[in-house]
């Protein structure tokens, strides 16, 4: 039987999702895409800022309902900064101590939302460094290691159960096409690709997911290959997204197509949405949104009509001193002239060729 401490936290989760509403589906207004309709799912609006707030409660109720969790166990977890950030909640809610294990050259903003939940933050030098550094500190402080990168895929029913997957079919019910003909999603555990493409197969619907991909990440390439041992000696320099070895949560026959997307490509989508929303975005966006505008004019080539729906990952207020600060997008991205001139002229074809 479950102690009353664990019904008192299973409890206080469940309350706190009541307490949450929904978050908003944007339709963008691209006049030059006649025919095809793209769409914006905003995870920026949850309580912790980002797509992850959905993964850390399944996380926690997960590990409770395991038994993983007890009063005043430690928390630690891998993480960039996202899933830190809202785990760092959770765990405050329910009065756990909490470490996040991550690379020096995370966000400073993500950095200060964690330690103003209570958090501490624990650096390595590599993202590679990430996982061996968790499970010592899990056993040193006889904790638990949360891991999303195994239990991402596993920790939320995909089946239906108000995921985000559900939420956006939902959603999408009073568009002019209901059914999107793609949803585009980046892969960071894999959890969540894998909830959609699980879920889309499961409701028997024609939907079809498409998987985009950042620079220096090995997904793209154990898409096609199918080789689970491919590492990568690179960090992806799009946080939250990319992993540098193919993470156990990540489903590739849930996928039915990827594309690789240049960072360069990313800052310039972000940069481009902000004039068409007013609101600045992480780059994990930039790489979503250019990989359905490149699904768009596939779609306009062939004379296809039809809606495609896309993540807002988290907003960019996170991201100041990084992707929207020219100094450090000169050092660390290159310059992204060519992919800016791209989207102008899309703006004017409504092709992204």
């Amino acid at each position: 039987m479950p102690t009353s401490w664990v019904n008192q936290a299973i409890a206080k989760i469940e309350a706190d999702y009541q307490r949450s509403a929904d978050t908003h589906l944007i339709k963008l207004d691209l006049p030059q895409l006649v025919g095809v309709d793209i769409y914006l799912k905003d995870e920026s609006t949850h309580p912790t800022g980002s797509l992850k707030h959905r993964l850390a409660r399944s996380l926690f109720l997960y590990a409770l309902c395991n038994g993983w969790i007890k009063q005043d166990t430690p928390i630690i977890e891998s993480s960039s900064g996202s899933t830190a950030v809202s785990e760092a909640y959770f765990a405050r809610l329910l009065g756990l101590p909490f470490i996040a294990v991550m690379p020096q050259t995370t966000a400073k903003k993500k950095i200060q939302q964690i330690e103003f939940y209570g958090g501490r933050c624990h650096f390595v030098e590599n993202s590679n460094q990430m996982y061996a550094e968790s499970e010592k500190l899990a056993r040193e402080l006889n904790g638990h290691y949360m891991d999303q990168f195994t239990y991402a895929e596993r920790a939320t029913d995909w089946r239906g159960n108000n995921n985000i997957a559900d939420s956006i079919f939902n959603q999408m019910e009073k568009e002019p096409h209901p059914i999107p003909s793609w949803i585009v999603m980046s892969p960071g555990t894999g959890g969540t690709s894998a909830t959609i493409g699980r879920y889309i197969r499961y409701q028997q619907q024609s939907t079809q997911l498409c998987v985009v991909d950042p620079e220096n990440s090995v997904f793209y390439d154990y898409f096609h290959q199918r080789d689970a041992s491919i590492v990568s000696n690179k960090s992806s320099k799009i946080e939250g997204i990319g992993r540098p070895r193919v993470e156990p949560s990540f489903i590739a026959g849930v996928v039915d197509n990827m594309l690789q997307i240049p960072d360069t490509a990313s800052i310039a989508t972000i940069q481009w949405l902000e004039q068409l929303i007013g609101r600045k975005t992480g780059a994990s966006t930039g790489t979503n949104l250019y990989g359905a505008l490149l699904l768009a004019t596939q779609m306009r080539q062939a004379g296809q009509t039809g809606s495609i729906v896309t993540l807002i990952c988290d907003a960019g207020e996170r991201y100041l001193d990084t992707y929207y600060n020219p100094q450090w997008i000169d050092s660390n991205i290159g310059c992204f002239e060519h992919y800016r001139q791209k989207l102008q002229q899309f703006d004017d074809s409504g092709l992204l060729i």
